[in-house]
């Protein structure tokens, strides 16, 4: 029982600390590591992996964007459109999950995070605000809703 515990302890401890090194430096949702990592080691209902997930990522997301809004880095445009968008995906994502066993959700899950992992590795996200301010207003919006 007690090893049980420490491994426990264990994952969530690792699964916060890749959470908070992920949304630090890559800018990445903490969803994209805690999920995963309860569903594959804890053997968590992935329903519950995601929603402890997404309510990380707010906590992380108030703290990213004060921290973009003190040194003025925020785009609110682009980012009312993003939002806009990725809750007309939530939506989608979710109504099409309850469509789904859960075992299904969570391997796609583990997978897509897979997919991202490799793609932060192979081509990460490294760009200036110099070189976004380059690009058109509308590419920049279409960026955001992509």
């Amino acid at each position: 029982m007690e090893t049980n515990i420490l491994f426990i302890i264990l994952v969530t401890f690792f699964a916060g600390m890749g959470a908070g090194l992920g949304t630090g430096f890559a800018g990445m949702s903490a969803a994209a590591v805690i999920s995963p990592m309860l569903i594959a080691f804890l053997k968590m209902d992935p329903y519950m992996a995601v929603g402890i997930a997404l309510s990380s990522d707010v906590l992380a997301s108030a703290v990213s964007a004060y921290t973009y809004g003190k040194n003025k880095n925020l785009d609110i445009r682009n980012g009312l459109l993003m939002m806009v968008s990725v809750l007309i995906f939530t939506v989608v994502g979710s109504y099409a999950a309850s469509l789904l066993p859960s075992s299904t959700m969570g391997s796609f899950s583990v997978f897509m995070t897979f997919i991202l992992g490799v793609k932060f590795i192979v081509r990460p996200v490294i760009t200036t605000k110099e070189a976004m301010n380059n690009d058109s207003s509308k590419k920049r919006s279409i960026k955001s809703i992509i």
